[in-house]
């Protein structure tokens, strides 16, 4: 198999020539390398590891607004995002972190109900349509790549969750919602409908294999109540738009998933993402596969296990994989992005033994 056909057999629960392997890096990791790694490239890297690639497209997707705007500048490591609404305005503050190559917030957007009120009104003002010199890049993106990768694009993120990480924080989040309840259900209805209409046009014009929602779902940060009464009726939404079409629709969920499993086993997505086993989370591909045997697990490790020699690793894998019914629906990668400590060496060694470990139908 190509790696492409690798991945998709896996992600639609057929049967495969060997399990797919994919070690999450990016340049965070590259930069933390001794010469001459990090001094390759990403693709040069995987190459290096053998991986079975796994590759982002552009995503298309443009808001067009009305009676709002939404304006974001950077300067200085610092990103500041102004909504303007009729009623005032909300700002939103990101920091760039060199070591992880990646954005935090240190300023969210909505802390109050006025705040909330104007939150609502830039989502139900927002028009989302496909931006088609953007697509062009995609499908052009996915041509040169070929059966050499997989290829993905994201949906976006479901109100709950965007609220939690984006729009009012963890802490603050939940005081709102409590407090609030009217007023958070608002906004989470308009927030819904533009993932919803996004959804709808990704489902049937975008090149990419797999339509992800990134969630970082985990019951760190909301309870199984609030997943039952927020998420999942989302997500359902959501991987119905992408089932009429044939797509495959992916969760990214890194973090305590053992409490939802009964929940996640009714949405029909076809895989879960970043599936990520003790001690960084807490459920291994046995208990994935006996609570959700109709789904794709992509992950199965964690960062801590990373950390370790190779043999280590390998051990743990093995005893991970021999336990389960079947190697249907298993990706191996690092769940989380893979951590630096990790040497280049053991995973290439690591990946040598899962390409050579005999799949059981």
């Amino acid at each position: 198999m190509t790696p492409r056909e690798r991945w998709l057999a896996a992600v639609r629960m057929k049967q495969v020539d060997r399990l797919p392997f994919w070690p999450k890096i990016g340049n965070a990791y590259r930069r933390a390398q001794a010469a001459p790694f990090r001094d390759l490239t990403t693709e040069e890297l995987h190459g290096w590891f053998g991986s079975d690639r796994h590759e982002w497209l552009s995503n298309c997707v443009e808001e067009t607004r009305k009676h709002t705007s939404v304006e974001s500048t950077t300067a200085g490591g610092v990103m500041r995002t102004v909504y303007r609404t009729p009623t005032g305005t909300l700002d939103t503050v990101h920091q760039f972190d060199a070591s992880s190559d990646s954005w935090h917030p240190v300023k969210f957007p909505v802390s109050t109900r006025e705040e909330i009120k104007r939150m609502s009104a830039v989502y139900e003002d927002v028009s989302v349509s496909l931006n088609s010199d953007a697509l062009r890049e995609a499908e052009e993106q996915a041509r040169t790549m070929g059966e050499t990768a997989i290829t993905a694009t994201s949906v976006g993120t479901s109100p709950l969750m965007d609220w939690i990480q984006a729009v009012a924080g963890t802490e603050q989040g939940h005081l709102l919602l409590a407090d609030y309840p009217d007023e958070v259900s608002a906004l989470f209805s308009a927030m819904h409908r533009v993932m919803q209409d996004r959804a709808n046009l990704l489902a049937v014009d975008h090149p990419a294999d797999l339509l992800y929602v990134v969630e970082n779902t985990s019951t760190t940060l909301i309870s199984p109540h609030q997943y039952r009464a927020h998420c999942r009726k989302h997500i359902i939404d959501y991987a119905a738009a992408t089932r009429q079409t044939g797509r495959c629709l992916v969760l990214h969920m890194c973090g305590h998933l053992r409490a939802l499993l009964p929940d996640l086993a009714g949405i029909p997505a076809h895989a879960f993402e970043a599936f990520t086993s003790p001690p960084v989370g807490n459920t291994s591909l046995l208990d994935g596969r006996t609570a959700c045997p109709d789904r794709c697990l992509i992950g199965g490790t964690n960062a801590v296990l990373w950390t370790q020699p190779a043999g280590t690793i390998i051990r743990q894998i093995e005893q991970d994989l021999d336990v389960l019914p079947h190697h249907r629906g298993v990706v191996v990668t690092s769940a989380g992005v893979m951590p630096p400590a990790c040497r280049p060496e053991t995973i290439r060694e690591v990946g040598e033994w899962v390409r050579g470990y005999q799949v059981r139908a």
